[in-house]
């Protein structure tokens, strides 16, 4: 009886793991970017769209944050922000190289 006992609840613990693990194909995703202007939205968004699984990136400048809807699957959040801190902004997580930043357009530099 024990032994069946412990073969339910191990098998109970395999189906909850698993269905965590389960990746969102269009999961919603709000990130953290710093910028100014309408060049940097531009900017921004590009870098979001040029990682593969990105299926809408919109950023506002008002709340300077990157609105992203992306398959889990095929990316992450953190993907995403190292594209755009490689292109000069910085995100919550990932900092942009200070040699991007300082080529970025006067009005593009964003107080850090």
């Amino acid at each position: 009886m024990k032994n069946l006992v412990m073969i339910v609840l191990v098998a109970l613990f395999s189906l909850t793991a698993t269905a965590q693990e389960k990746k969102n194909k269009n999961a919603k995703h709000d990130i953290e970017v710093k910028g100014n202007c309408d060049m940097c939205k531009k900017r921004i968004e590009k870098a979001a769209f040029g990682v593969k699984g990105v299926k809408s990136a919109e950023w506002h400048s008002d709340d300077q944050t990157l609105h992203l809807i992306l398959n889990e699957e095929k990316t992450s959040t953190l993907e995403v922000q190292k594209a755009v801190a490689q292109v000069g902004h910085d995100t919550r997580d990932v900092k942009a190289p200070q040699k991007t930043y300082d080529e970025l357009h006067g009005c593009c530099q964003y107080d850090r």
